[in-house]
């Protein structure tokens, strides 16, 4: 009976052939790179390929320190190492010890030229690129049906904002005919009109993502009315696509966040906006009804109405002012008569005859207060308190009063 192995055992079994080999313990691999990925461990996974075939390779982080230049996809490089066997995977690959640069490989010289020659004609101008949309409602994507790139698309769109409709319109990828079915999507999304178009897959090796770098598919993106963010493999990958864009993400969850706007920042900037516009309203309000208040006490202060009761009120206490000065006035002058009357009454001869004195008059009135005014035979009239005494001169005598 035949003997049963395991599959550890089989894997072991050729691991040790590898080992025990001496072209495979220790050779020089030349091809160009494809694939290449840093992992986070610090190891670089790569494939090396040529015309007819390719072979994986791995670079342990201890070993990176040799490596002058950043390996990446395209370079013609000469890979010195050990063949063995991934017992876990059962694959065989290339152990480097040593990577040397020789140039650039035959796909990755087709993509600079190609690069070049779109650049000169300008489909890559800033000025031609147009604005992504803040707010957009549709957003149309062309990518596989299925897969990790329209997963994390809806995945990010529906947590950034569910109310954007998404339109796909699948496309191949990768391989042959990949180009014109991505091409073609682009134009039928197009003449959808949604607001912005998300082009692009996952990531994968040069070869993989090549359908991108196709002329037809630039030419597509460059012609089309509508706002292009391409989103093709990882952050280090860039193809054609990214260049003629109209913006380039990273990788597809970034596009899904430059495309679909944050609902929760958008609510909040409108309740923002809101409470300001409530705020603004109000103090308009109250500018408002200050500068009513202020105008109708305006026009109540020089309305003809308040005018004549202000006339009315000044009128009143012009009267009440005059009536007080007039009594002080009289008041004053009743004084000033009583004190001019005593005065008076103190020179008056009226006052003198109730002393025992007389006035004398002629016949005509004439007061007579010397013997040169009168003579004897001529009448005169003597004033004394209580009436007139009429008396005919009999004789006049000087007198001389200085003596």
């Amino acid at each position: 009976m035949t003997e049963v192995y395991s599959v550890s055992q089989v894997n072991t079994y050729i691991k040790n052939l590898f080992a025990h080999d001496s072209l495979l313990g220790y050779l020089s691999v030349r091809g160009e790179v494809s694939g290449c990925k840093y992992h986070t461990s610090g190891h670089i996974y790569f494939t090396l390929k040529d015309a007819s075939g390719q072979l994986g390779c791995v670079m342990f982080a201890s070993l990176r320190r040799g490596l002058a230049f950043r390996l990446a996809d395209g370079l013609s490089v000469v890979v010195r190492g050990r063949i063995s066997i991934y017992e876990r995977d059962g694959r065989y690959q290339l152990y480097a010890n040593e990577i040397l640069r020789e140039g650039t490989g035959d796909l990755y010289a087709q993509f600079l030229r190609l690069k070049e020659r779109l650049a000169a004609e300008g489909l890559f101008d800033t000025g031609h690129k147009k604005p992504i949309p803040a707010y957009p409602k549709t957003v149309g994507i062309v990518t596989a049906a299925a897969g990790a790139a329209i997963h994390d698309i809806l995945t990010v769109s529906a947590r950034r904002n569910p109310y954007v409709q998404l339109i796909l319109c699948p496309a191949q990828v990768q391989g042959e005919g990949a180009a014109v079915t991505i091409a073609r999507g682009i134009r039928r999304l197009a003449a959808m009109n949604p607001d912005v178009i998300i082009v692009g897959r996952g990531g994968g090796s040069a070869e993989d993502l090549w359908a991108f770098n196709e002329e037809i598919v630039a030419r597509v993106i460059y012609e089309c009315p509508v706002p292009v963010i391409s989103a093709v493999g990882h952050e280090t990958d860039f193809t054609i696509a990214d260049f003629a864009a109209d913006l380039r993400a990273p990788t597809p969850s970034a596009a899904a966040e430059l495309a679909v706007n944050e609902v929760s920042l958008l609510e909040g900037t409108l309740a923002d906006l809101h409470a300001a516009l409530l705020k603004s309203m109000r103090q308009k309000i109250a500018d408002c009804r200050g500068r009513l208040n202020g105008l109708s006490v305006q026009i109540r202060y020089t309305s003809p109405s308040y005018q004549l009761q202000q006339q009315r009120l000044r009128l009143a206490d012009l009267q009440t002012r005059l009536s007080m000065l007039f009594r002080q006035r009289l008041v004053l002058s009743r004084k000033e008569t009583a004190l001019l009357a005593e005065r008076m009454k103190a020179v008056s001869p009226l006052e003198r005859l109730t002393s025992g004195y007389s006035y004398l008059a002629d016949e005509e009135g004439h007061m007579v207060n010397s013997i040169e005014k009168t003579g004897p035979g001529r009448q005169i009239i003597a004033s004394v308190t209580d009436g007139e005494i009429t008396a005919e001169v009999k004789s006049v005598r000087k007198i001389n009063r200085n003596r």
